[in-house]
Parts: C-alpha cells; structure tokens; sequence
C-alpha cells in the first residue's frame, strides 16, 4: 500500500490562505482519484475535493470558489490550495483515495485552524 503524507497546516486568521500538501510514496496520481477530507470536531469526516487521473476536479458546495485541488504527478504529491478561509474550515485534514476506490488507512492528517 502506498504511504501518504499530509503537511502545511497551521495556524491562521480568517481570510487567510493556506496550501496542503500530500506526498505519496507511489506513483498513484496517475492512477487513481484521490482527495482531500477533512475531520471537524465532533463532526464526521468529510471528503471536501476530488481529483481524476485525468485532473478533472470537484468540490464540496462549503468550499467551491474557495479550495483548489491540484497534483504534480512527476512530484507524486497533490495539493490543496485554501483560500478566504473561515473558522468552519477548522479542522484536520486528510489525504486519501476518492469514491469509488477503496479507503487506505489513515494518515496522521494536517491540523488546520482558523481563528482571529
């Protein structure tokens, strides 16, 4: 199984920007679509954006016009791009397979907070 690895979270205001990223230790990018998901507490983790092998992307209705999903296939990593963030947002971020390949096992995630 390839190992994925979440980083960039941090600390910012509203409003503020912020790029995740996802390395991979494979080449699956190419292969299969994966996304982005993000658990808030106390709430169900959630997939937030999507991309193809073919990079056609998709977005949850909370962060369409906001988020950007992208990847680097040569780089093997993919990215998230957040922007006009809000405290809502809050969460911790995770990278994964998309609908409708199969789950792999969780990373340690990326924790995003968005506070004044």
């Amino acid at each position: 199984q390839v190992q994925l690895v979440e980083s960039g979270g941090g600390l910012v205001q509203p409003g503020g920007s912020l790029r995740l990223s996802c390395a991979a230790s494979g080449s699956i990018f190419s292969i299969k679509r994966m996304g982005w998901y993000r658990q808030a507490p106390g709430k169900e983790r959630e997939l937030v954006a999507h991309i193809t092998p073919g990079g056609s992307t998709n977005y949850a209705d909370s962060v369409k016009g906001r988020f950007t999903i992208s990847k680097d296939n040569a780089k093997n990593t993919m990215y998230l791009q957040m922007n006009s963030l809000k405290p809502e947002d809050t969460a911790v971020y995770y990278c994964n397979t998309a609908p409708p390949y199969t789950l792999w096992g969780w990373g340690q995630g990326t924790r995003v907070t968005v506070s004044s």
